[in-house]
């Protein structure tokens, strides 16, 4: 194999794959990253046995094959050469890949290419297109409540699934670490009626949305009960599911919280922001006091530093004092795009309902903490 590629464009596509590569590889052909050079173009693929990309851009093929070289090590390279450099990859025999550009020079060595497992084959039964925009809807305003708890692995991910609002069928995703839940809806895309409900690892959403940061257009998914592709502009990226149930969530989402709190989102995202700054790691607790109109919110630290802010609010329910972690209470109103969140309130030791007070697409419930 030997080509010529333009260093923008090898980075760009190093930078995604490398990122999938574990530092630490007891399988030595998984720190890897193989190059095909088929004509016209240059495929990347790497690796975790989990999770597989293959990405493809153009360039300037002289002579067609494949290699594989270490992930990391190649990307520091390109890294480091400069803006708009040429580099010219030569595998010559096979067990060298030669690296050049202006006078410099890199020699890396290869591992076979039979040795690359194949991830991202096979036919997936059920196939449909979504708008990228929907689909960077569907992780931005979930994903920050996915568990990080490894023993509660089926919720290490975002439970993406069919399913109904107000009679009209929707494609879900919805995430939850047990303190909060995040539920997102957009409109059921053509084809996927009929799909299994599947959960999508964390390291997949956070490399595919990076992936598609950029992207207008459509992303070709196409799943099984085992495994997940996404498809778009010369990527593709596929993952194992996790093998696993996740909870039944609409036992969590209250339906008769009867205490309607309207606050100006903005307001209310400063407010909680500034208050919380008194806050330690271990107690992160803010309290919300409700009486008619008025928003409380103060906070006490282990120190006995105190902070409190008022807000005036749209509230005619009874009077009532809840806590909530305020890490949390800010990372749902981020989610809040609209002028006014709405929160519905039961008492002090019951879930909260959280909604944009203009979008009912979206809800996220919130588990009171004691203050």
């Amino acid at each position: 194999m030997k080509i010529t590629i333009e260093r923008g464009l090898l980075l760009k596509v190093l930078t995604h794959i490398q990122s999938i590569v574990e530092r630490r590889n007891t399988i030595p052909i998984l720190s890897n990253v193989k190059l095909d050079a088929p004509g016209g173009q240059l495929s990347l693929n790497a690796t975790d046995m989990d999770l597989d990309i293959v990405e493809t851009v153009p360039a300037d093929v002289t002579t067609k094959g494949s290699t594989t070289a270490p992930a990391h090590t190649l990307f520091d390279i390109v890294r480091k050469l400069p803006d708009g450099a040429q580099v010219e990859l030569d595998s010559g025999s096979g067990d060298t890949l030669k690296i050049s550009s202006g006078r410099s020079r890199f020699t890396l060595t290869c591992l076979p290419v039979e040795d690359f497992p194949v991830l991202s084959g096979g036919d997936l039964p059920h196939k449909f297109a979504l708008a990228s925009a929907d689909l960077k809807n569907l992780i931005d305003r979930t994903r920050f409540a996915i568990s990080t708890e490894e023993t509660r692995y089926y919720l290490n991910g975002i439970y993406l699934h069919t399913a109904e609002r107000k009679g009209v069928a929707v494609l879900r995703s919805v995430a939850t670490d047990g303190h909060r839940l995040a539920c997102v809806d957009v409109p059921l895309p053509k084809g996927a009626a009929g799909m299994p409900g599947v959960i999508v690892p964390r390291k997949a959403v956070a490399e595919l949305r990076k992936l598609i940061d950029d992207l207008d257009g459509e992303v070709g998914i196409s799943l099984s009960d085992t495994k997940i592709r996404f498809s778009f502009e010369g990527a593709v990226l596929t993952s194992k599911l996790i093998d696993g149930t996740f909870p039944d969530y609409d036992r969590v989402i209250p339906s008769d919280n009867d205490k309607v709190l309207e606050v100006n989102t903005q307001q209310f995202r400063e407010a909680v922001d500034r208050v919380s700054a008194i806050s330690s790691e271990r107690s992160r607790a803010v309290k919300m006091s409700l009486s008619k109109g008025n928003l409380t919110l103060s906070v006490s630290s282990p120190d006995n530093d105190t902070a409190t802010e008022e807000i005036a609010v749209d509230y005619d329910a009874g009077n009532i004092d809840i806590g909530f972690n305020a890490r949390y209470l800010l990372d749902i109103a981020q989610q809040i795009d609209g002028d006014e969140a709405r929160f519905n309130l039961a008492d002090a030791a019951s879930p909260t309902l959280v909604q944009d007070k203009d979008d009912a697409s979206a809800l996220y419930v919130l588990m009171p903490m004691r203050v």
